[in-house]
């Protein structure tokens, strides 16, 4: 038994380390070769990352942040700026560039300094989905798998590695669901609450897409109080107090001052993006829209490939959404993504009969997971119908890991897995983490690193 244990925990580590190595390698591939501007033909360089690097750019030479009409963070003939959006992410990155500043002059090592950023970000977000895992699977095998699936997903991995607010938010919904998952097991200790109020923060300041999960954490939270006792259902208004009032009194000290900043500066548009939107149209100028032309919402969803170029772009779209992988890598997901959702919606598990008040939370728990999945998507239909059309799969990536969790548990359902041996689990699971890092790799070294090669600088 010591021997097995032992044999187990040898493996463990080297899966621990190989998990790593291989972010670590492929996140500094990428952080380091991208070039930052436009580059024809092929447009190698990440999306709109030459217009958000220069708010960080303006903090890291001024040391104070900009507005969203400084003409600093105008790029060409575009008349709108970053400088509108949550200013967390570009205050990090831009004090980070302060410090490197205070050694080096040279614009190259800034941007990296900036870019190396979102890569530690991405390397604490690994940690915490490995410590989800550990939460969430009793099977080890399908726990390495979820994790392999959220931290390798090619175009998870890619938000990590240049200037955008998306990583900070990754983060963020980690941090939250991490939380909330400690704290259902724990009673919402110090720690549980500290990791759900973090989450909240830094997902109030860093995207404003990934708000559904704010308020499916507050609702998660609050129903953890209700219980059903001697066949009366009852609230614990005591503790719900006791442990609320801390974590809302922390969030509103630390995100107050964003939202108050904004209603100052922008006539008291709080959020900031009705001024840029004026802003925009104080120059004349005119997005034309689905919506503008008058022609119908499902006119755009399904005549022009709208849900074609979502999915592929959540698997792997690299460069200005122009260098995508192999077409193997995306059957692959598709054949993944679609056995595992089956497998959870139609195929029965080896749960365990649970009490009325669990099997209550349980039930509210997959409802939440599910808005939190579908609130970037709608909110993405309404911009790409309105302002601007966009089926960039990178903005309903914040429901990564609710929507792995489930191709995780389907996986765990699907028959050919449950009736397996343990040998023969094995086998399949080193075949599909196989594959994993194998369309990651493929999708960096093969498809993206050729072309940034080719780009005659990075800067």
């Amino acid at each position: 038994m010591n021997r097995m244990r032992m044999e187990k925990g040898r493996w463990e580590k080297l899966l621990l380390l190989l998990y790593f190595a291989l972010y670590l390698t492929a996140a500094l591939t990428i952080a380091l070769n991208q070039p930052l501007n436009d580059t024809l033909p092929s447009l190698c360089n990440p999306p709109d990352e030459h217009s958000r690097y220069k708010v960080p750019l303006y903090i890291c030479n001024h040391g104070t942040l900009p507005t969203g009409f400084e003409e600093e963070l105008f790029s060409g003939e575009c008349r709108w700026t970053y400088g509108f959006y949550t200013l967390l992410p570009y205050m990090l990155q831009g004090y980070v560039m302060r410090f490197v500043n205070l050694f080096t002059d040279s614009p190259l090592a800034l941007l990296y300094a900036a870019r190396l950023v979102n890569v530690a970000i991405g390397l604490c977000m690994a940690v915490l989905v490995w410590l989800l895992g550990k939460k969430l699977f009793r099977d080890d095998l399908v726990r390495w798998l979820f994790c392999f699936l959220v931290t390798f997903l090619p175009q998870s991995l890619f938000l990590h590695t240049y200037v955008n607010p998306d990583s900070m938010c990754l983060l963020s919904t980690a941090l939250m669901l991490y939380g909330l998952v400690c704290g259902y097991g724990d009673g919402f200790s110090r720690k549980s609450c500290g990791f759900l109020a973090a989450g909240v923060i830094l997902c109030a300041l860093s995207y404003y897409n990934a708000y559904g999960f704010i308020l499916g954490s507050i609702v998660l939270f609050a129903a953890y109080f209700l219980e059903k006792r001697d066949g009366r259902w009852r609230y614990d208004w005591r503790n719900f107090l006791k442990k609320g009032i801390p974590i809302g009194v922390l969030v509103l000290m630390c995100v107050s001052w964003s939202f108050i900043r904004n209603y100052i500066l922008y006539d008291g548009d709080i959020i900031g993006l009705t001024t840029k939107e004026n802003f925009v149209k104080s120059f004349g100028i005119e997005r034309e829209t689905y919506y503008s032309q008058g022609k119908p919402l499902t006119e755009m969803l399904f005549k022009t490939g709208f849900f074609q170029s979502l999915g592929d772009s959540f698997i792997a779209s690299y460069g200005s959404a122009s260098l995508y992988s192999r077409r193997s890598v995306y059957w692959f997901y598709r054949i993944l993504f679609s056995a595992g959702v089956f497998s959870m919606l139609f195929f029965r598990g080896q749960e365990k009969r649970e009490q009325e008040t669990l099997r209550w939370r349980c039930k509210l728990f997959h409802l939440v997971m599910v808005f939190c999945m579908l609130m970037p998507l709608i909110l993405l239909i309404r911009y790409a119908y309105t302002v601007d059309y966009q089926a960039q799969g990178r903005y309903i990536l914040p429901g990564v890991i609710p929507f792995m969790y489930y191709v995780g548990r389907g996986v765990e359902k699907f028959p050919l897995w449950r009736k397996s041996s343990s040998g023969v689990k094995k086998v399949l699971c080193a075949v599909l983490l196989t594959g994993i890092a194998a369309s990651l790799l493929i999708t960096v070294y093969v498809c993206a690193l050729p072309y940034y090669l080719q780009a005659p600088e990075i800067l």
